[in-house]
C-alpha cells in the first residue's frame, strides 16, 4: 500500500488556521467547546504549538470565574480539554473539575436497562427519556476512559467500557456493522433507523482512542476492536470519489458532509496501512473545504435524531460548527503522528 503522501510544512500551516478560527468562535461550557477544543489539544499533542494550550488555557480560566453549569452527558466533554490542560500544566485545579464531572456520570447521570448513559443535553426543552444516542460515545464514555487510565480508577474505565459495549449493542446493525443514531429504549427501536455519518465518526474514532487505553489482554479489548474493524469495512465502501461521506451514509443523493468524514477517516488510520488509499481520498477532500481563514466548510448543524432521511438531508451545513473544527483538527493531527512512526 502506497505512503500517504501530503506536504508536512503545508498540513502544519492549515492546523494553525484552523486552530485561528476555532479560537475565534464563542463558546459556552457545553458539547461544541468539548469537541473543538478536544481538537485544538490534539493539535497542540502532535505539533508541539504551546501556543494552543495557552489561548485554550485562557478560555478555560475564564469560564471557571462563574462555577461549573449544570452538567449533563453531552456537556462533560469539556472533560477532554480539562485531562489535557492538566497535563499540560500540572495544576490540580483543571483536575478537580474533571473528576467532579466523572462524579456527576458515575453518581448522577440518568441512565436505563444496564447502566446506559441516557442522552442529555443543556436544554429544558429536549428530553429524550430512555434514548441512546452514539454521540455519548465520545462525550462521556471515551471521557471516563481517559480519567480512568489518568488515575487507576478502575470503576470510571469499567463505566466507560460499559457505555461502549452497551452502544454497540443497542446501536450497531448486525447486517450492516453500521451504527445506527439512536435508540428509543421505550418503543424499542432505532426510531428513523438511519445510519448517519457523524454518528458513525463518534463512534469510529473513539473505539479507536479506546483501544490506544485498554490493555490487549482485557477481554473488552476484542469487542471493541471487531466491532470497529467491521464497522469501517463497511465505511470504505460506502466512501464518495469525492473521499468524502454522505451525511446519511446509505444515501448517495444526501450531502457530502465533513466532520463525519474527519472523524471516519481517523478511525480508518487507527489501522495502519490498511486503509491508505482511502484516507489519501479523504485528506484530498477534507483539505479542499478548508477555506483561506481556517473555517472547516461542509458541516452539518446540531443534529438531533431526525423523523427520515429526508430530515437529516435537510439539516442545514452553510456555517461553521465546532465539532467540525475539532474533528478535523483531530484528523489532521493523527495524519501527522502517524506519518512519523517507523512502520508507516
Amino acid at each position: 500500500m502506497p505512503p500517504l503522501s501530503y506536504d508536512e510544512n503545508k498540513l502544519r500551516e492549515v492546523i494553525d488556521r484552523v486552530v485561528d478560527r476555532t479560537f475565534a468562535m464563542d463558546f459556552n461550557w457545553d458539547w461544541p467547546a468539548g469537541v473543538a477544543f478536544h481538537g485544538v489539544c490534539e493539535a497542540y499533542e502532535t505539533t508541539g504549538n504551546a501556543s494552543y494550550m495557552e489561548r485554550l488555557k485562557e478560555w478555560v480560566d475564564l469560564e471557571m470565574e462563574d462555577g461549573l453549569p449544570k452538567l449533563t452527558v453531552n456537556g462533560v466533554s469539556v472533560g477532554h480539554s480539562l485531562i489535557s490542560l492538566y497535563k499540560y500544566t500540572d495544576d490540580e485545579k483543571y483536575l478537580e473539575i474533571a473528576k467532579q464531572m466523572a462524579e456527576y456520570l458515575t453518581h448522577e447521570a440518568p441512565r436505563f436497562g444496564d447502566g446506559i448513559f441516557q442522552h442529555t443535553v443543556n436544554s429544558v426543552k429536549d428530553v429524550f427519556p430512555e434514548q441512546a444516542w452514539v454521540d455519548t460515545m465520545m462525550m462521556a464514555g471515551y471521557f471516563l476512559l481517559r480519567m480512568g487510565d489518568l488515575l487507576g480508577r478502575e470503576d470510571y474505565f469499567a463505566d466507560g467500557l460499559r457505555q461502549y459495549h452497551g452502544h454497540e449493542d443497542l446501536l450497531q446493525d448486525e447486517t450492516t456493522n453500521l451504527y445506527y443514531h439512536g435508540w428509543d429504549n421505550v418503543a424499542k427501536n432505532h426510531m428513523s433507523g438511519i445510519f448517519w455519518a457523524r454518528g458513525n465518526s463518534w463512534a469510529s474514532y473513539t473505539m479507536a482512542r479506546a483501544l490506544e487505553l485498554v490493555r490487549v489482554q482485557h477481554p473488552s479489548y476484542m469487542i471493541v476492536d471487531c466491532s470497529l474493524r467491521d464497522q469501517l469495512s463497511a465505511l470504505v465502501r460506502l466512501q464518495s470519489e469525492e473521499g468524502l461521506w454522505h451525511t446519511v451514509l446509505t444515501d448517495p443523493t444526501s450531502y457530502l458532509e465533513t466532520s463525519g468524514s474527519a472523524g471516519i477517516a481517523a478511525g480508518l488510520l487507527s489501522r495502519g496501512k490498511m486503509y491508505n488509499r482511502q484516507v489519501q481520498k479523504a485528506l484530498d477532500g477534507i483539505l479542499a473545504r478548508i477555506s483561506d481563514n481556517g473555517t472547516v466548510t461542509g458541516v452539518s448543524a446540531g443534529t438531533a435524531v431526525m423523523d427520515d432521511a429526508q430530515g437529516y438531508k435537510d439539516v442545514p451545513y452553510k456555517r461553521i460548527q465546532g465539532w467540525g473544527q475539532g474533528l478535523t483538527l483531530a484528523f489532521l493531527a493523527m495524519v501527522l503522528r502517524r506519518g512519523e512512526q517507523s512502520d508507516w
